[in-house]
């Protein structure tokens, strides 16, 4: 039997992220807390992927990537190059809708200090492939830091040292093209060490690839 694409609202797989689960429950009854849904149309061309639900983002909220500040970047982006509309007002009701473009987590429940370990990621890994299987349409899949794209190689069935990491570098799986960029966090815009012209460059490559 096929592991559906994504995870049940109490998923009991992976115990040290239950027990974190429960954690926030109890202080934040009024949260989301649970495994992250993917945000976006199933026929989707792009996937974006991060590693795992911030606990104050997409823990909180139950949308990827908002409420916290990676979204911030990742949306506004994403709007600029035609793959949403609306605006992003950092909560799951703002009306924002993705344009063949989906949003997605490698790890989907929160993890505690936002680290997920190896085992939970292989124990995770299972609704990443059947969240890709039910993709029809993708083409595309922008990895959100190295530690995503080696989920992403391997879902696809790749080693891990299969490509090369750093921003911007690319990798022909198949039919899918992985593309790697810095993560979009805090940490990283504040540092430098992604800016928002690096970030773009990205989805302006994206662009040239679904579009020619």
């Amino acid at each position: 039997m096929r592991t559906e694409a994504e995870p049940p609202r109490d998923c009991p797989l992976c115990p040290r992220l239950v027990a974190y689960r429960a954690e926030n429950q109890a202080a934040h009854p009024d949260w989301f807390n649970g495994p992250a849904p993917s945000f976006g149309p199933s026929d989707a061309r792009l996937l974006v992927l991060g590693l795992a639900p911030g606990r104050q983002g997409a823990n909180r909220t139950g949308r990827p990537f908002t409420g916290d500040f990676a979204g911030v970047l990742l949306y506004e982006t994403l709007i600029k190059f035609g793959f949403a509309r609306g605006e992003y007002k950092a909560r799951p009701d703002d009306g924002l809708e993705l344009i063949d473009c989906m949003v997605s987590n490698a790890v989907r429940c929160a993890p505690p200090g936002n680290k997920p370990e190896s085992s939970e990621e292989i124990t995770c890994r299972q609704f990443l492939i059947s969240r890709i299987s039910a993709l029809p349409s993708l083409k595309v899949i922008v990895t959100l830091g190295d530690v995503s794209r080696r989920n992403a190689l391997k879902t696809l069935g790749y080693k891990a040292s299969a490509a090369i990491g750093g921003h911007g570098s690319e990798f022909q799986a198949g039919p899918i093209t992985l593309i790697n960029s810095y993560h979009c966090s805090r940490l990283n815009t504040n540092t430098g060490r992604l800016t928002t012209p690096m970030f773009e460059d990205i989805f302006a490559r994206v662009r040239q690839l679904l579009d020619g």
